[in-house]
Formats: structure tokens, sequence, C-alpha cells
């Protein structure tokens, strides 16, 4: 919004939770008027996009940029559902923009329902399911209770699959010729081997994989679009030292996705497009072997391949993957917003 167009100033609140060491900001009610009208998220998600000056990109900027966020910051605005099929749904956001899918936030939004009771706990044992609708479609966050409280949470995606293999590039900031895929797990990912580029998936390589990310989807152009979609993030991945059991893939990774954000966990839809690669190269099998997936910081997710799909993309099989984790509660906030804040909406040093 420019000068003449600024609000009055309000009062907004949010909960921030962590998955895996990833943050994910909620925002559970936003300011009367600011949601589009659009019938379904997708079409939502959109109606934002599209726009000109949308308010609640606006919001999005104030709650996830300095000084209120930071450059690596992701949240949601909670949005109704596409029908009474789920039983809510929401806009995933970042620095940059709007996302089409959010693992990590996935099961962050599974304790929080849990939390606020969107689901009814009934036994002390066993799993319950959040439904929710999201830009990609429809996902679960299925619940694994004990003692009547969430122990962990299994994101279960849209249909995942592999679109393309072993594309060429010549990366000019070192001088490598590396082969990359890409595949698509509710957003487009790049994905390549660290082995090609000889660096390690450290935190002390961080800045290296920033620049990297960046100039791999750049020199990919909309070679790495597929339909709506255009890429997303670029997964840096490294193979684990042991492979003792024929039936676990052991695999640390770092994601870079929109304009340079580190995922600090192993990226739960990132983790989908990864397990669809390992189907198409016969590594993972339906109902019958795993992925432990761990991030730049350690923190872990494991991840399976719950079913079989029917694949959009010849010569590529297609899954509907399983991804496992936690969320812990960061924080309650309540932000104050003001249009006479010399920094209003916010900036960004990175």
């Amino acid at each position: 919004m420019d000068s003449t167009a600024k609000t009055d100033s309000y009062w907004i609140e949010t909960e921030d939770w962590h998955t895996a060491g990833e943050p994910f900001r909620i925002v559970d009610k936003s300011p009367a008027g600011y949601l589009p009208n659009s019938p379904t998220v997708a079409q939502r998600r959109l109606e934002i996009t599209t726009a000109a000056d949308h308010p609640l990109n606006e919001l999005r900027r104030l709650l996830c940029h300095e000084p209120r966020g930071h450059a690596d910051m992701y949240g949601g605005f909670i949005s109704p559902p596409d029908d009474a099929g789920a039983h809510f749904g929401v806009l995933f956001w970042h620095k940059d923009g709007f996302s089409t899918a959010c693992g990590h936030g996935t099961i962050a939004l599974g304790y929080w329902a849990v939390a606020h009771g969107f689901v009814n706990v009934i036994k002390p044992d066993g799993t319950l399911d959040v439904v929710i609708d999201v830009p990609s479609g429809r996902v679960v966050a299925r619940m694994g209770i004990k003692n009547g409280k969430p122990v962990h949470a299994d994101f279960i995606n849209v249909t995942s699959y592999q679109l393309a293999k072993s594309l060429p590039l010549t990366v000019p900031s070192c001088g490598l010729d590396i082969n990359v895929d890409l595949s698509f797990g509710g957003a487009v990912y790049v994905t390549l081997d660290v082995a090609q580029l000889g660096i390690e998936v450290e935190p002390k390589n961080a800045d290296r994989f920033i620049q990297l990310g960046r100039e791999i989807k750049a020199l990919l152009g909309t070679r790495a679009h597929y339909g709506p979609y255009d890429c997303y993030g670029v997964i840096f991945f490294s193979e684990g030292d042991s492979q003792d059991d024929r039936d676990v893939v052991q695999q640390r990774s770092v994601t870079v996705f929109a304009d340079g954000q580190i995922d600090r966990s192993p990226c739960g839809s990132g983790t989908c497009a990864r397990l669809a690669i390992l189907l198409a190269q016969g590594k993972l099998k339906p109902g019958s072997s795993k992925l432990l997936h761990s991030s730049i910081i350690g923190s872990k997710f494991e991840a399976d391949i719950l079913s079989a799909a029917q694949s959009p993309v010849d010569g590529f099989p297609a899954c509907i993957p399983r991804v496992r984790g936690r969320a812990s509660l960061v924080g309650r906030m309540k932000f104050f917003i003001d249009p006479d804040d010399e920094t209003y909406p916010g900036f960004l040093l990175r």
C-alpha cells in the first residue's frame, strides 16, 4: 500500500511454532475484509498474488520482514476450507510471497489444531486426522496420540512424482558441469547430490548454498516450471555414511527455497519430492522402506511411501508420500501494526 492507502493502526495475534527447527507463525484471525472471497484456497492465493496491492500481502510483509520477523520467517493465514471435507484451509507465506505447499507448516498446524480443539481427542492412544486445504490440494496431518497428547504428526501430501531426470547445467561460480533432477511434492523442487559440487551439508556452508540455489534456479529458468508452478526450491543432499539396512535410505539435505531462504528442517514437501525420486530410482518401495532425512542443523524427519498413485508424467511413477515429524510451541505474540511506524511495512537486510 502507498501512504494514501494505509489503514488505521491495529493489533494482530499470532501463535508461533517450530517443526524440526523451522518456524511457522500462525494467524488464526485476519483483519475483517482481508481474506479473499474466492471459493477455494488455491483461488484465494491466486487472487492475492495477482493483485497490485492486496492487504493480506501487506500483512504478510509486516509479520515476516524485520522488525517483527526475519529473512527466513515462515507462516500461514488460517482460511475457510474448500468444502466441508476439511477442517480448515491455510495460505502459506514467506518473505517473498505465498507458497503452494508447506510440509513443516502442515505438521505444526496438526499440533495447533489439536491444542485449540479443531479436532477432539476421543481415545487416549491412537491416531487422529487433521484435514487441511492448501493451494496444492488437500493434505492431512495424521496425529499420533499417546496418553491423550500428540507425540508426532504424519504429513500426508498430495500425489508426488519426478518431472525430469539429469538435466545438465554448468555452474559459472565454480565452473562445474552438474546434473539435476526435478520433482513435484506440492511444489517444484530441483534436487542434486552435493558430491557433484564438493561441498558438505553443514551450517558453515549456508551462505554458499544460498548462492548456489539462486544460481541454479536462474540457470534453469522456465525449464523448471510445471504448469502453473514455478521452481520453488533447490534441495542439496548427501547420502548417509551407512546403508546397512536395504530398506532404509539415509540422507542429509538443505533446501534453499523462494529467494535464498534456508529451511532449518529437512523440508516437508521437499522430503516428498525426494521420496518421488527415490521411488523412480527403485531405492524405495511403497509400504516396505523408508527415508531417514536429516536437515542442515541435524533435525530429522522419517518418511515413507504410503501408496502408489496414478502418475501424470510419462516415464515416472507417482506416490502418496508420508513424512513424520514433531512440532513445538514457541510462543504467543501480539503485534502492533502502525502505519506511522517509520519502518512500515517492514524491511530486509538479507
